[in-house]
This record gives structure tokens, C-alpha cells and sequence, in this order.
């Protein structure tokens, strides 16, 4: 009632007294009720050379991957000795466009990756298992589009693209949120006072703009909103 914080407690199921988070061991149940503790070392000793090194497995072409097994990006950073190796795998995935399939260990667990490279160093990014990606179980629509109108959806696509900026997109919803926050500050605490930024799109849906092309009027560059559908699942790391 009075909005003070909260916090959480781990609690020993035994005696209901509250355990330091320095006190918390890891373990593996192997029957109901029963542990085993696993430690740090245990984890290492499971294979230690790969708890330490980036293993590469081998290299192809990055277009050769589905965006889907994408995951994590990381900076690599070069062990004080290994500068020049560093700047060669770099400049060789550069010119030979090429990306290095690798495994690695990270949080006590075995992951495969990719290593690209950029101007800021090489990119390690994390990928997901062929075993983790789920089939889409969606439902999809049963029309069929005619080659004409295939044609001019692409004449559409080509009119309405260009360049990608990434500066140039920002999450306006932090924007309007942290508003809210600064005019309850001010004590405007209902908000339905609040008087919000608000961002208006003109959009339309794609065959709006296509029978819009057909009829050569001027169509305004829009965002394009699609049909709303199931968004697929994938399968989560076991904790």
C-alpha cells in the first residue's frame, strides 16, 4: 500500500530462514529430492580446453546461413600475444568473404558461433542449434497472388527502397514512456492528464499501395503494415 521496493528472498526449504547468495551451490537432481553439487571446477574439468579458446570448426559463405540460427553479437577481443593473428583472421574473412564457424563455452554451456569480420574488430555472434529452431506452426493464407501483381509488389519494393542507416530508427516508445515519467514528476499523476507525444503514420496496407500503382496516382512513401500473424516459438535453453 505504501509503494515501498521489494526485494527477493531465497529461502531454505529446512529451517525457512533466508540463505546469502554466497552460500548458493549449483547441483544436478538425479532423483526427486536428490542433488549432487556441481562447482566451478567440475565445470571446467568437463572440458577444460574449451573452456578457455574459441575452437574454429570451418569457414563459409555468410549468405550460406539463415538469419533465424542468429543470436547473440559479441566484441573478440585479441590476448595480449595473439595481436597479429587477430588483424590477419580479420583481414582475411574481409577479402575472402567468408565467416568462421566455431564452438565456444560460455556460462558453463557449449554454443556454436559465427566470427565475422568489421572495421571495429572481429564479431563473435552466439548462434542457436539446428535442434533449437521449431517448426512454424502457423497458418498461413491460402490466396495466390497473379504475376502481375508479383510484378508490380517488386516495382513497389524497388521505388520504396534504399540504404539502411540504423541511426536513424529509434525506439519511440522510450521516448513516450519517459515523458509520462517526467510529467508525473511534475505531479500530474493521472495519466489520462498526461499530455503525450504522440507519433501519427499515414500507413497502408501493401495492396493498397499496389491498386494505388495500378491507378498512377501518387502514392506517399509510408510504412507498410502487413497483416498481423502468430509469431513462431523456438525452444528454450534448458536453466
Amino acid at each position: 500500500k505504501d509503494h515501498s521496493p521489494i526485494r527477493f528472498a531465497r529461502i531454505c526449504k529446512e529451517d525457512g530462514k533466508e540463505v546469502p547468495y554466497s552460500d548458493i551451490v549449483k547441483g544436478f537432481e538425479y532423483e526427486k529430492g536428490e542433488f549432487v553439487v556441481i562447482d566451478d571446477d567440475d565445470f571446467k574439468a568437463a572440458n577444460a580446453k574449451k573452456t578457455s579458446t574459441i575452437e574454429i570448426q570451418h569457414f563459409t559463405d555468410i549468405k550460406e546461413i539463415d538469419p533465424i540460427y542468429f543470436e547473440k553479437p559479441y566484441f573478440l577481443e585479441p590476448d595480449k600475444k595473439a595481436g597479429k593473428a587477430y588483424q590477419l583472421l580479420n583481414n582475411a574473412l574481409d577479402k575472402s568473404k567468408k565467416v568462421a564457424i566455431a564452438n565456444f563455452v560460455f556460462r558453463n554451456r557449449e554454443h556454436l558461433g559465427a566470427i565475422l569480420p568489421s572495421p571495429f574488430g572481429l564479431l563473435l555472434i552466439q548462434m542457436r542449434y539446428f535442434a533449437e529452431i521449431r517448426k512454424a506452426e502457423i497458418d498461413l493464407p491460402k490466396e495466390k497472388s497473379s504475376p502481375k501483381e508479383l510484378e508490380m509488389a517488386i516495382a513497389l519494393i524497388n521505388q520504396l527502397s534504399r540504404h539502411f542507416e540504423p541511426q536513424e530508427y529509434k525506439d519511440t516508445y522510450v521516448d513516450e514512456l519517459m515523458h509520462i515519467i517526467e510529467q508525473k514528476l511534475k505531479g500530474k499523476k493521472s495519466l489520462s492528464k498526461v499530455k503525450r507525444a504522440t507519433y501519427i503514420h499515414e500507413a497502408q496496407d501493401l495492396m493498397t499501395l499496389l491498386k494505388a500503382s495500378i491507378s498512377k496516382t501518387k502514392v506517399k512513401k509510408s510504412p507498410l503494415i502487413l497483416p498481423s500473424t502468430k509469431r513462431g516459438e523456438r525452444r528454450k535453453h534448458p536453466s
